[in-house]
């Protein structure tokens, strides 16, 4: 079981956060003062804030009404600018082509690793001169073994937070899951590279028609875990860029997930890269052979032409519908609550867990901010009423247990989640997003709702691409 999940609460008057009650009330005394030299326009100044504020203080869809409508507002504005559409032109040498939208600023760097003796793909934002190096994970589970074993598994995992926390090169990390329908070729391609010529034939037309079969029968699953650094945040910081992804490597292999419960595969190499990438954007070249993607440039990874809707983000292969997380339950949840939403379905779904681990004094001083902005609440409530409301007292309750928690070792995280299913053609996007919404619902407490007007970005998060919405330039 996991439990200790809280969303941050400010402190702030009818629901308003601390800066906006702050805002609406230096708002208000300067209309005052204005208004004791001409009172008419008390008439307009008072109604216009006092809606405002309203829309800051109203809920829709779990984000401030006004923060909702003024995102749409800036989304239509876009929209008519032609901001939101991407197409990729043809252009002379030596310019060269960038991915759209938030991946604009990366760059894919083939490098090689003397510890494997083989190639390692990393990408560079050449922006933020952050690293992003990828691992390939072993699509394993823990759904079958004892308690006692995931017990430990987590355990090890505090570790390995533990580490980063205390890590100023490590800026943040996710966790992505894709399953693909179908295996397709590579599937054979890998079976006639392990199969024995001396086998049996009998063996042989079994496998044979194994593989013929599996591509309409089953779904192919590739996990992976992208890591930000920032090499130059160390005591000697690198100023050439091939010792920059030297120092981001090392930083990589110091994390030792060993004992988590995670298989790991090997270290994403450049081709690995960008079949990810590609496949994401046309998910009928996923199965395809490497020598398919070994001669790609990063920028032909991206898509040939890109529309960024409100609730949706059209691309080569499809259209995608991507879903962020708006709660998750107060109550302690299962290991496997996510289970439904990595079981395989009609359409490709990419299950992302973004999160970046606050360093012990950034938590310490959050939890306590926390606590306050909860008694404060809390002792508002009861001034008013009478008695603070229930839901309060267990809130700071909850404030004051994390804070216990970390004081005996734990770490804050602060993270998020991240769904993205395709349909390759528009008219199964009504039956794609039922499907995401029916596997949603069915984790039974996991609150999430559309990605309104970043569709693109979410959909950009999920890859290895080096953009984690909670890494901070």
């Amino acid at each position: 079981m996991a439990d200790g999940f809280r969303t941050r609460k400010s402190y702030g008057f009818g629901g308003l956060s601390k800066g906006a009650t702050m805002i609406g009330a230096a708002v208000l005394v300067g209309e005052g003062i204005v208004g004791s030299q001409a009172p008419a326009t008390l008439l307009v100044t008072i109604p216009v804030t006092l809606a405002i504020l309203a829309l800051a203080a109203s809920r829709r869809h779990g984000m401030p009404a006004l923060a909702y409508y003024w995102a749409k507002i800036s989304w239509r504005r876009a929209a008519r600018a032609e901001a939101t559409s991407y197409r990729r032109v043809l252009l002379p040498h030596p310019y060269a082509l960038d991915l759209p939208g938030v991946g604009a600023s990366s760059t894919l760097i083939k490098a090689y690793d003397p510890t494997t003796g083989k190639n390692v793909g990393v990408v560079h934002d050449r922006a933020s001169g952050h690293m992003t190096v990828t691992t390939l994970l072993a699509p394993g589970g823990s759904l079958m073994a004892p308690t006692s074993t995931v017990q430990s598994s987590l355990r090890t995992w505090s570790s390995v937070l533990d580490a980063m926390s205390t890590d100023d090169q490590v800026k943040g990390a996710s966790v992505t899951i894709q399953i693909t329908p179908g295996a397709g070729e590579a599937l054979g391609d890998d079976v006639r590279a392990r199969q024995d010529p001396n086998a049996p034939r009998l063996a042989k037309q079994i496998v044979h028609e194994l593989v013929r079969t599996t591509p309409h029968a089953t779904a192919s699953v590739a996990p992976w875990m992208s890591v930000i650094v920032d090499p130059t945040a160390g005591a000697n910081p690198p100023s050439e860029l091939s010792d920059q992804v030297a120092e981001a490597l090392k930083v990589v292999d110091s994390l030792d997930l060993s004992g988590t419960g995670t298989d790991i595969e090997r270290r994403a190499n450049d081709v690995d890269l960008r079949r990810l990438v590609r496949s994401a954007y046309d998910p009928d070249v996923f199965n395809a052979r490497d020598a398919e993607f070994a001669d790609l440039s990063w920028a032909e990874c991206g898509p040939q032409a890109a529309d960024d809707g409100w609730e949706e983000y059209a691309h080569d292969g499809g259209v995608s519908v991507s879903w962020v997380l708006r709660e998750m339950p107060r109550r302690p949840i299962a290991y496997s609550v996510l289970l439904p939403l990595l079981a395989p379905g009609r359409y490709q779904r990419r299950i992302t867990l973004a999160y970046r681990v606050l360093d012990p004094w950034e938590g310490e001083a959050v939890l306590e901010r926390e606590i306050s902005h909860a008694h404060q609440r809390a002792q508002a409530t009861a001034e008013v009423k009478g008695r603070a409301k229930w839901s309060q007292k267990a809130d700071a309750q909850r404030a004051e247990q994390a804070a216990a928690q970390v004081a005996g070792g734990s770490q804050v995280v602060d993270w998020t989640l991240m769904v993205t299913v395709t349909a390759r053609a528009t008219t199964d996007l009504p039956a794609a997003r039922q499907e995401l919404e029916r596997a949603i619902k069915a984790t039974r407490g996991i609150r999430m709702r559309p990605a309104y007007g970043a569709q693109a970005a979410v959909f950009a998060s999920g890859l290895p691409l080096g953009y984690n919405p909670l890494v901070k330039d």
